[in-house]
């Protein structure tokens, strides 16, 4: 927002008043806000996620810590496991919904089942145990794939939807129906599907790309028929969107889910889970921020992120989004120099903004400048001043020197190596 003149002391204008200082086409004839009505996150972490092969499932010290952050981060409902998959995961279950309980916290507990009454069950016993409601997700295939190679038919899936939802609501679980593969589903059958779990009385459906077969043009078709078809019962039920990233598609189709109607986003965090892993929650909330649409602090995300990869075991590539190593760092001349320029003018948002779509300090990060073969003067100067070392123009000289000699940046060790031995071959003045 424009004050004043809009200038600063020295008589430029700041990033943070002088509002036209990007041209911004992604909010061009934008008419109103993407969701039609608030939307939820979904945490997917803990369940679906830890189902990859190259993930390690983190103690519950671990978890516990991961909820806190899932919570900072404005997560609303958390998937706390499996609890039919044996004792390990339904100890840990009740674990977290006792931390839930004891903290007071936001963040809804749900647990994932089969349409299976003896996956249900402890649900309901984790329930009792605790005394904290805990929502149930029953999931079952439905593509025509999937019936084809469990042998099923309609009427076979109808009972255990039938069975499954009953025992469910019987014992007072706010349940969601998952159709599993639905974007591979024929209309018929979701349309036979949905409205028998809707009269059992599931609250909400969830819609999923199992797979990651979905278009863009895939989600609004399903999306709306999905309204459309809940239209004609008169019930109030909500959309959950569930996606996988087999097509690099996962963040972008989870944005088109919440303009089509979605009110549940689900992810994990680094988008881990099995094959190429599920829509990274992150970058869901990472792009809804630069949109707009968020008004939470997410300043604790990368925090998540890297407590994600250090108790799943799964590392952070260097040009991930947000998290990655890379993401706010440069050698090369030209935008090192454009980022110092900025610094030098006090204006850190317009540091953030000449070189990085992302900024980063909205998320607790800042801009870093390195030294390497693409490397100017201007890098070698800032280094060693953000390092708090004096220098001459021989020390900058022998540092830039190197760095043109050689095919990567340098490293700290490598740079202080020559600050020492230039501060050995410097006489002491008297």
């Amino acid at each position: 927002m424009v004050s004043g003149n809009g200038k600063s002391g020295n008589g430029h204008a700041r990033a943070s008043e002088a509002k036209d200082i990007i041209y911004d086409w992604n909010s061009l004839n934008k008419k109103a806000p993407m969701a039609r009505r608030p939307v939820a996150f979904v945490d997917e972490t803990l369940r679906d996620g830890i189902q990859s092969p190259s993930v390690t499932d983190p103690t519950i010290e671990q978890k516990i810590e991961l909820l806190h952050l899932m919570e900072d981060i404005g997560v609303g409902v958390l998937d706390v496991g499996l609890p039919a998959a044996g004792p390990r995961a339904f100890n840990d279950c009740v674990r977290l919904v006792e931390e839930i309980r004891d903290r007071k916290m936001k963040i809804i507990p749900s647990c994932a089942a089969r349409t299976v009454v003896n996956d249900i069950r402890p649900i309901v016993d984790i329930v009792q145990k605790t005394g904290v409601p805990v929502e149930c997700y029953s999931f079952i295939g439905s593509s025509p794939v999937r019936q084809f190679a469990e042998g099923w038919d309609l009427d076979t899936m109808l009972r255990h939807t039938e069975a499954a939802i009953q025992f469910s609501v019987k014992h007072g679980l706010t349940t969601v129906y998952v159709t599993e593969d639905t974007t591979r589903s024929h209309p018929a059958t979701l349309d036979k599907m949905f409205r028998h779990a809707i009269n059992n009385g599931v609250s909400r459906l969830c819609l999923c790309d199992t797979v990651g077969h979905a278009t863009p043009d895939g989600v609004f078709n399903l999306i709306n028929f999905t309204r459309n078809l809940i239209s004609t019962t008169g019930a109030e039920i909500g959309i959950d969107w569930h996606g996988h990233n087999d097509r690099g598609l996962s963040v972008t189709l989870a944005l088109h889910a919440i303009e089509a109607g979605a009110t549940r986003i689900h992810g994990t965090g680094l988008g881990v889970g099995e094959r190429v892993g599920n829509a990274p929650l992150d970058q869901i909330l990472l792009n809804l921020k630069l949109l707009g649409e968020l008004d939470h602090d997410l300043t604790k995300l990368v925090e998540y992120c890297e407590a994600v990869s250090r108790y799943c075991k799964v590392p952070i590539p260097y040009n991930y989004p947000l998290a990655g190593k890379d993401a706010f760092r440069t050698g090369t001349g030209v935008h090192a120099a454009a980022i110092i320029k900025a610094l030098r003018k006090g204006d850190r948002e317009l540091a953030d903004k000449v070189y990085s779509g992302v900024p980063a300090g909205w998320f607790g990060k800042e801009q870093v400048i390195e030294i390497g073969h693409y490397s100017g003067m201007s890098n070698v100067t800032f280094w060693l001043e953000k390092h708090g070392i004096a220098h001459d123009e021989k020390l900058c000289q022998d540092i830039l020197n190197l760095a043109k000699s050689g095919n990567r940046l340098l490293t700290d060790d490598e740079i202080m190596q020559v600050v020492q031995q230039h501060s050995r071959q410097t006489p002491v003045s008297a």
